[in-house]
């Protein structure tokens, strides 16, 4: 992993391979690793810059609440730095909301985007709250107990015995969540507003990926954008994780959508 210090916040990343340039944006106590299955195929045919948001791995983990929109501008920070001004942005679930902040607000610099198991709806009344309980486990209980609790939920039940080692891969990559992150990142999702009028209103081509089987964001909820300018995806056996789930049929989907730009 390489650093580079971006509005006086250290932000951790991998840059691999050539071409043009995929930024993959991970989720809720994952890291830049959340990807790896992936990665490796991806980066034969295209520059992949796979970011630690802030909060999260080896970036900084501030101490108090996070914005969506402080995030989004870590990583387009980071983009400058590292000279990049042209580029296709996909998120996966937190990602996705930092990459609709992006959008909101770069679009000039964006080739195309995409949401991976997320949305463009702001948090329920009871989301919300979930969001205050996840914080009251996380300075309470510690970051190993919520992740305990929270990885589960995020496979498709047919796949937790039978893809139990990357369960367990999750949890591992969840336990190195900086706990002071989790619960900044935690009320930043609380906080973010509605943006489903950013994915109709861009004239981008839009990647939306659902899993056929995610509890936590279904399908219905991911797609809510039309136009001859939308693709969408569902990946047949999934849950919430399809990086780990089927990172074959994944890779497949982003290589078709990349090449058609």
């Amino acid at each position: 992993m390489d650093k580079a210090t971006v509005n006086g916040t250290v932000i951790a990343y991998d840059d691999r391979g050539e071409g043009d340039v995929l930024v993959l944006l991970h989720g809720f106590c994952g890291s830049s690793a959340y990807f790896e299955r992936i990665v490796p195929t991806l980066s034969k045919e295209f520059r992949v810059i796979t970011p630690d948001l802030r909060g999260h791995g080896l970036s900084d983990a501030p101490m108090g609440a996070y914005t969506i929109e402080q995030m989004a501008d870590d990583i387009k920070g980071l983009l400058d730095t590292l000279g990049v001004s042209q580029y296709t942005l996909i998120g996966h679930s937190l990602g996705g909301y930092v990459t609709l902040s992006l959008v909101q607000r770069y679009a000039s610099q964006l080739k195309g985007f995409g949401l991976l198991h997320s949305t463009g709806y702001p948090d329920s009344e009871e989301a919300k709250e979930k969001r205050l309980k996840a914080v009251s486990t996380i300075q309470g209980e510690g970051i190993t107990t919520f992740v305990e609790g929270l990885v589960p939920g995020l496979f498709a039940k047919d796949n937790l015995e039978k893809l139990a080692s990357e369960v367990t891969r999750v949890k591992e990559i969840g336990y190195r969540t900086p706990p002071q992150g989790a619960a900044g990142v935690a009320m930043a999702m609380r906080e973010r507003p509605d943006r489903t009028d950013v994915m109709s209103a861009a004239a981008l081509p839009l990647l939306l990926i659902a899993g056929e089987n995610d509890a936590v964001i279904p399908a219905e909820k991911t797609f809510t954008a039309k136009g001859s300018q939308v693709t969408e995806a569902v990946i047949p056996g999934a849950g919430h994780m399809s990086m780990y789930e089927a990172p074959e049929k994944l890779t497949e989907v982003i290589t078709a959508f990349m090449k058609q730009l």
